[in-house]
């Protein structure tokens, strides 16, 4: 009785845990979604395919992914709405380019198997 008693308490601090973390996680993309609107970017989600847009958000990941036998850096952009991937072909590295940095980017937004993409984005490093 006494085990059953301490797998339910532990069950009990991992869900508050889980709770907390996904609140806070909400807090975060609605914040970012604000930060989207107020520098006037349209929301990645509202990113109509071959349409030029300016957007706002977070890098989540950078990777290094050759394309066809040439260097392309890939990184996830994320607003709080969804995520975009943008690639800068023929690059290994880009200065400041890492995850969490906050970023606006300028471009012509296509569709990959994997989701929205946006190639060679003109990019600004935002606070």
């Amino acid at each position: 009785m006494g085990r059953d008693t301490t797998e339910r308490s532990g069950r009990g601090r991992l869900r508050r845990s889980l709770n907390r973390w996904a609140s806070s996680e909400q807090a975060h993309d609605r914040d970012l979604l604000r930060e989207t609107r107020a520098s006037g970017c349209c929301p990645i989600e509202e990113a109509d395919e071959r349409s030029r847009l300016e957007l706002h958000g977070t890098l989540r990941t950078v990777t290094l992914r050759p394309r066809g036998g040439t260097p392309a850096l890939e990184a996830e952009l994320y607003d709080g709405t969804g995520s975009i991937t943008l690639v800068f072909l023929g690059r290994r590295r880009i200065g400041g380019i890492e995850p969490g940095r906050a970023l606006t980017v300028c471009g012509r937004v296509g569709h990959a198997a994997e989701g929205p993409v946006m190639y060679n984005p003109r990019y600004e490093f935002t606070a």
